[in-house]
């Protein structure tokens, strides 16, 4: 077997675990998802938390999510992979006290300007309320906690992954999944809303500290030396070069999480409940596009990183263009049956409580125009890992600064034209975000080819001729479906439905002898021999 070879088993393998624990995360996820519905359904108060949960995600994903991931990771691994465990440690110390230090400083700056945030930044829709203008900002407060606690979590989640461990990172979105669910059922019924913040809170905490034991036990097998002289030791050259990768990633970032405050600027001045319905919506797309390709790419990123540090490019090339083929594969089939069943998916996962029919249109009218930028949402996610992996975070975010400015002008002008027409101006912003992903990949991808002199286009076509193929067959049976049981219930359109979506897409595909189905049934073969 071929160094490849390995490598692409060795991909599939972790990105099986990662799926695995995703797939955990996602149900608790929709079991937070339905819990909160229940509770306030389509609300200005549900608007009120999401909106001011925007700002920690923000400063999160700001200071230690991607730009961390871009930067720490690749330069981690790659010290890793030469054997110098010492340099590695080092570096991991002083970017561990750098993420406490500014998230705690951005985070304190941010509540004490806090009604400024939300009255010109974030919602000015709401602060036309001022009893939702006093609430978003309580509820800003309270969950700028979680930032810290994410950022420290997110840094040992690089340095775990780095060590091909998976499974424990991959679970902690389920334990943050946890603590909102404590929330919603515990603190919700006495302090309303506010329950849901500090959920947030004792979900990040679990986010953090599940993780620690897996770290101690990595510490204490290296024995390596804790440097105690420089609590951020600009010195040490690896420390600025991270620095360094984080800057042209942190601004694709900024402008990324741009985009997202303008989508909740631009909705909390739409009908009440737009700012929910997007965030339902995008979060049920997102749940397909963080088990499918989130999965591969985190498996995917650390063998990217071993694979360019050592110079070997050839695998590189090969094992990315079977990460393609593995997303597009799965990414295809859900888009597909997102967009036919999304009103009995969420009338089944949300109608009951405050969540009324109302409230099941604003949502499945977002996730409609969401699932459609499914399939680019996954390619982007394992093309941007390459890049980082390869050191190069200038690229990406060039190309993703164009491709969110560009969603910003689509953002306004879909909006604009949706309402003219009679459409519900939400649904406008959700497709601008998927044009402009859809865009951001192909770029990324043309790219990523001129780098590695090729990316194997032919086997990457051979691969998706066939899904785009099976994928239509897939949408008419799903249609046919609908129309003949619309009497039925949701409780049984659904579950019938993913069936048969799923029986008529894979059926096809292994008929044609697709190598991607006859590896998956091997491995499960084998595991079930064991």
């Amino acid at each position: 077997m071929t160094n490849t070879e390995n490598a692409n088993r060795q991909i599939a393998r972790a990105a099986g675990t990662v799926m695995f624990a995703i797939i955990l995360g996602q149900i608790a996820g929709l079991i937070r998802g339905v819990l909160v519905a229940r509770a306030f359904g389509a609300s200005p108060e549900l608007d009120a938390f999401f909106a001011a949960n925007r700002v920690s995600e923000t400063l999160f994903l700001l200071v230690a999510g991607g730009a961390l991931g871009s930067a720490f990771i690749p330069t981690f691994t790659g010290l890793l992979a030469k054997e110098d465990r010492t340099s590695a440690w080092r570096l991991a110390a002083s970017i561990a006290n750098a993420v406490t230090l500014t998230l705690s400083l951005l985070a304190a700056l941010t509540a004490l300007f806090a009604p400024q945030v939300v009255r010109f930044a974030l919602a000015p829709g709401l602060a036309a309320d001022p009893k939702l203008f006093a609430l978003t900002i309580s509820l800003l407060r309270i969950q700028l906690i979680s930032a810290v606690l994410f950022g420290l979590g997110g840094l040992i989640v690089g340095i775990l992954n780095a060590h091909q461990i998976f499974l424990i990172p991959a679970l902690t979105p389920a334990l943050y999944q946890l603590g909102i669910i404590f929330g919603a059922v515990f603190l919700a019924p006495s302090i309303g809303v506010y329950g849901l913040a500090w959920g947030v809170v004792a979900g990040a905490a679990l986010y953090l500290f599940v993780q620690l034991p897996q770290l101690a036990r990595l510490i204490s097998s290296f024995q390596f030396p804790i440097p105690t002289s420089h609590f951020l030791d600009f010195h040490d050259a690896n420390f600025r070069q991270v620095l360094l990768l984080m800057g042209p990633r942190l601004l694709g970032v900024a402008v990324v999480q741009l985009n997202f405050w303008v989508n909740t600027w631009l909705a909390s001045q739409m009908a009440a409940g737009s700012v929910t319905g997007l965030y339902y919506g995008f979060s049920l797309m997102l749940m397909a596009q963080a088990a499918i390709a989130q999965s591969v790419a985190i498996a995917a990123m650390p063998t990217f990183s071993a694979q360019h540090a050592l110079g070997k490019q050839d695998e590189m090339r090969s094992s990315l263009a079977s990460s393609l083929r593995g997303v597009m594969l799965l990414a295809l089939p859900a888009s597909v049956g997102l967009i036919i069943l999304r009103e009995p998916i969420i009338s089944l996962l949300y109608r009951r409580g405050e969540f009324d029919e109302r409230s099941v249109q604003i949502v499945a009218w977002a996730l409609l125009w969401y699932a459609a930028g499914l399939v680019g949402h996954s390619i982007m996610e394992v093309l941007t890992r390459a890049f980082y992996a390869r050191h190069d975070t200038k690229t990406p975010v060039i190309i993703g600064t164009a491709a969110m400015l560009l969603n910003v002008v689509f953002s306004v002008s879909f909006s604009r034209l949706f309402e003219s027409i009679g459409w519900m101006p939400h649904g406008g912003l959700a497709l601008a975000n998927s044009l402009a992903t859809a865009l951001e990949a192909a770029a990324l991808f043309m790219m990523m080819r001129k780098r590695l002199n090729g990316i194997e286009g032919g086997y990457i076509l051979r691969g998706a001729i066939p899904f785009a193929a099976a994928g239509l067959v897939m949408g008419l049976s799903l249609w046919g479906w609908l129309a003949f049981g619309k009497l039925l219930s949701v409780w049984i359109l659904v579950p019938l439905g993913v069936a048969i979506g799923g029986a008529v897409y894979f059926g096809i595909l292994f008929a044609l002898r697709l190598p991607e189905l006859s590896y998956i049934a091997n491995g499960v073969m084998r595991r079930l021999k064991k």
